[in-house]
């Protein structure tokens, strides 16, 4: 089952459940998904947007989320950062694993390995190594730091 038939199933049965909640997550993803392939569409592609694109989508969801949250936290309006938080629960569920900080640096050293890396001026190389393999399960901003500090 891929991602759009999983995340249509998901809706069904939260209507079914009568979870509004989880409901107006799931109904937020599907807009962001119909919303990249109508801008797919308008840059020329006439089939809809893979896996691959709607996880980056799915990580940038996440992403906007944080951010909001701390930023509610920090006015204090930890109730809207709770908010946030349950939509991240519900969106992380569509999400591949995400690797911890050793499987991060695991997979970095590799990559230098086999890009045979060596400087600072070969970050470009190992980055689009890692988002090729690793896209939607790594913190790219993290292993660029991580990865930064391994070349330096």
């Amino acid at each position: 089952m891929d991602l759009r038939e999983r995340i249509n199933a998901a809706v069904k049965e939260a209507m079914k459940a009568h979870e509004s909640e989880r409901l107006g997550t799931l109904r937020l993803i599907n807009a962001a998904i119909k919303d990249r392939d109508i801008a797919a569409r308008g840059e020329g592609g006439d089939s809809p947007v893979s896996d691959t694109v709607l996880v980056e989508l799915l990580g940038k969801m996440v992403r906007q989320r944080q951010e909001s949250a701390r930023m509610f936290l920090e006015g204090g309006r930890a109730e809207l950062a709770d908010k946030e938080r349950a939509e991240i629960r519900v969106i992380e569920e569509y999400l591949p694993r995400q690797l911890d900080e050793a499987e991060i640096a695991a997979a970095i050293d590799a990559a230098i390995a086999e890009t045979g890396a060596a400087s600072i001026r070969d970050i470009g190389k190992v980055m689009a190594q890692l988002k090729a393999r690793f896209a939607g399960q790594m913190d790219f901003g993290a292993a660029g730091a991580l990865l930064r500090a391994r070349l330096a």
